[in-house]
């Protein structure tokens, strides 16, 4: 097998800002068919179902252990000071705000991107999709906003789910802990919480479902050299999707400290 040609750091620099570009044209194509009948409900229901009932199990047993470690860790460090009593108040803005929906996002985001990108890449090198568009049909509207859609209600469902488990599992481990009572927990977290808070978390949910819809989508489309490239496109999704979360995160809380 002859080896594949090295390419300049100009070159890679291209080639990464090429395909920046024709993901961002993608994205443009995909919101315009998205807004615009007739929609597939069918397809939606299906990939919902598919990403994310399939999804539930490792979100389940992420945000448990989640809430089971900060909330230790925050009932041992605030015990120092004598006040273990704030830690649901603690708890609750950490995981509204960051963790339930970046931990979702990184976990199930991963599963449901390279998924995603395995399954339209191997219709792109069996050439299904070049049968797709054969038929008159629109491969985007068709293949793409289905699973993009389905994304931006799985990622936030899941986040509240998140928040719920954490918290309970938080309010669990720190009675056995610290006994601290769960009415004691739940109040304190009910007083600090605001709307704000929750809603920030399910927007980033919703970003984040969004980018993880969108990246494996495009690997998959994009996909070249067979079977070997179809297992490069979900490696490349998963660090792809797991840096646009990091990125993202800091963006989406940047911006929503000053709203």
């Amino acid at each position: 097998m002859p080896a594949e040609p090295t390419l300049s750091i100009g070159a890679r620099v291209r080639q990464r800002l090429e395909a920046l570009g024709a993901m961002v044209v993608m994205s443009g194509k995909v919101f315009s068919r998205a807004v615009r009948p007739p929609y597939d409900w069918g397809a939606l229901v299906f990939h919902t179902e598919s990403l994310g009932v399939r999804s539930m199990p490792i979100a389940l047993l992420t945000s448990t252990f989640a809430g089971l470690v900060i909330s230790l860790q925050f009932g041992f460090f605030l015990a120092r000071f004598g006040v273990q009593y704030t830690v649901g108040r603690v708890v609750v803005l950490t995981l509204f705000r960051e963790l339930a929906p970046v931990l979702t996002a990184l976990t199930v985001g991963a599963r449901i991107g390279s998924g995603i990108a395995a399954e339209l890449g191997a219709m792109t090198v069996t050439e299904q999709v070049d049968a797709i568009r054969a038929l008159g049909a629109d491969p985007l509207r068709k293949l793409v906003v289905p699973r993009v859609l389905a994304c931006l209600l799985v990622l936030p469902t899941l986040t509240v789910l998140a928040d719920v488990i954490g918290l309970v599992a938080g309010a669990l481990v720190v009675n056995l802990q610290y006994g601290i009572s769960f009415d004691m927990f739940f109040q304190g977290a009910l007083d600090t919480v605001f709307m704000s808070d929750f809603v920030s978390g399910v927007i980033k949910g919703a970003v984040f479902g969004v980018t993880i819809g969108l990246v494996g989508c495009f690997k998959g489309l994009t996909v070249e050299g067979g079977t070997e490239g179809v297992g490069r496109a979900t490696t490349q999704t998963v660090a792809i999707t797991s840096v646009s979360v990091c990125l993202a995160d800091f963006f989406i809380t940047k911006i929503s400290l000053y709203l």
